[in-house]
């Protein structure tokens, strides 16, 4: 069906603008190669000793923790072996006990602690970076000898701080940061299908 109105028209450059839009902000990310990379090459270093990688985040970062999950213990484009990765978002009767019996702030903070061992990588996923829970999630993986990377939007964030690496798609707009962070995502799990021993 081809748009000729007027209504039509406006919807067609609507679109092309957030298109020209989410393109000149994915281009200005070529400056994050190093710190994404670094990221990379941290969760590598995990499951390569046999750890797991934990992932977090609420809302949309929610569903991008479970994505990448996925993707880590399915594949993500090559047959190999499943590698150990989980979600914190998944298990609603986890999440409405530790809410209900020790508050919101302590929904992934409890879970790092049960599950979490020396070695592994918790990737923390915030727009904001201001996602008290994740924060907490991050105290409890240091004690616990975790490593933290920060998945955020913004630079002065407390995940920034707070995280062992930080990887920062700075935007005003959260639709941008959330594409920018699908996009992270999927480069990760490229990296570790390209890199782990598949034999």
């Amino acid at each position: 069906m081809i748009l000729t109105s007027k209504t039509g028209e406006k919807k067609i450059a609507a679109w092309s603008k957030v298109i020209r839009e989410h393109l000149r902000f994915i281009e200005g990310l070529e400056q994050i190669g190093p710190s994404v990379n670094c990221a990379a090459d941290l969760m590598l270093q995990a499951l390569k000793a046999g750890n797991k990688i934990i992932v977090c985040g609420n809302g949309g970062s929610a569903a991008d923790s479970q994505h990448f999950a996925a993707e880590i213990v399915g594949r993500f484009s090559i047959e190999r072996p499943g590698w150990a990765a989980i979600a914190l978002t998944t298990d609603t009767s986890i999440l409405t006990a530790i809410g209900n019996d020790y508050g919101y702030d302590s929904t992934f903070s409890r879970q790092v602690d049960a599950i979490g061992l020396a070695g592994d990588v918790l990737v923390g996923i915030s727009t904001s970076g201001q996602s008290a829970n994740v924060i907490r999630a991050f105290e409890v993986a240091h004690q616990k000898n975790i490593s933290t990377i920060a998945l955020v939007g913004r630079h002065d964030s407390t995940m920034s701080k707070d995280a062992d690496l930080t990887v920062c798609t700075p935007n005003n707009s959260t639709a941008r940061v959330q594409e920018s962070h699908i996009l992270i995502l999927h480069y990760w799990a490229k990296v570790l299908e390209q890199e782990m021993p598949t034999g």
